[in-house]
This record gives structure tokens, sequence and C-alpha cells, in this order.
């Protein structure tokens, strides 16, 4: 059969995740307003801008003839593909997104979705971290899921708790030595 009447799979998007990106079963997609607008930038660009151009190529390439051995038709259409699946997972995480403001915590010295939490492990050394929605974590840049381990070990402490969570190298103790809430971009 010509793999021009093949359908790929429309499979569930989520299905299709690495782990840390799976929300958990009927919660909400909680993101800071700074994370909520990088998304909904990423697909307005997408709508208005980028998939537009690629149905000109491929309308383009279409227009050439044969479409069995045209590069800019085969891929472009593969690309409009690849479009199409990010627009649907970034609308259905913006329809379920519930965004919270890490400033309206105010002074408050226990642990929250977006606060920034320094902890110190039993070596002495420190480490910051910023909990964060599963769409804006980047570990490198100190910013945990809300739905890691560490931040779920670490939601509800105060500063000066000590608290235990399983890691990926096992079992580890962090004690809380402070706790703000600031503005997250």
């Amino acid at each position: 059969m010509n793999k021009a009447f093949v359908r790929e799979s429309d499979g569930d998007d989520e299905e299709q995740l690495e782990p840390s990106l799976k929300l958990p079963p009927g919660t909400r997609n909680y993101i800071t307003p700074a994370g909520h607008a990088r998304l909904r930038d990423e697909l307005e660009n997408l709508v208005k801008r980028e998939r537009p151009h690629i149905v000109e190529i491929v309308a383009w390439a279409a227009s050439n003839g044969d479409r069995s051995e045209n590069g800019d038709y085969i891929y472009g259409k593969r690309r409009l593909r690849e479009i199409d699946r990010r627009i649907r997972f970034l609308s259905k995480r913006l329809d379920i997104a519930e965004i919270v403001d890490p400033l309206r915590q105010g002074d408050n010295d226990q642990i929250f979705f977006g606060a920034r939490v320094t902890v110190a492990d039993q070596e002495g050394q420190e480490n910051t971290y910023t909990i964060v929605g599963v769409d804006e974590a980047e570990v490198s840049r100190g910013r945990i899921s809300w739905v890691s381990p560490l931040a779920r070990a670490l939601l509800k402490a105060r500063e000066g708790d000590s608290i235990r969570f399983q890691s990926p190298v096992g079992i580890r103790e962090l004690e809380i030595l402070e706790v703000m809430y600031l503005s997250i971009d």
C-alpha cells in the first residue's frame, strides 16, 4: 500500500510523553504566570507563523507534480504533523492550566508551589530549588516540577524542618534552610 494512504497513529499525546512531563491523573496543570505566557506564546507562534509557512511550502511542493519523490512535500507533511501534534498538546495543557502566582504567598515560611527553597544535605552541600509546573521544570536551572519526589517531600514543610525522600540514588535527607517567594521568569 502506498504510504500516502497510511494514517499515522492519532493516539493520545500524553502516552508518548517522558514520565517527568506526565501529570498525575485528575490534577490541574499548575503553572506560574511566566510559564503560562511562554506556552501561550509558543502556541501562538505555531498557529500564526510556523504552520502557515509550512502549509505554503507543502502547497508549492504539491503543485510540482509527482509527490512520491518530492522531498519538500514529504518533509513538509511530516513537519505539519509534528506542528499539529504540538499544537494539540499545548492546547490541552493550557486548557487544564491553573496559574499560581508565587508572589501571592507573601512572606510565608511554609513551602508551597512557586517557592524558592535552599536546602543542605548531611555533608553541608547547599542547593536552591524553585518548585514550578511540569512544563517549566529545568533541573539545570534549579527548577523542579511540583510532582517530583523532592518537591513532594518539600511541599508543606517549613524553614528549619528536615525532610526525607526517595531519590534515584536512594533515600536522602535534607534540611530546609530558607524559603522565599519571588517572581519566576
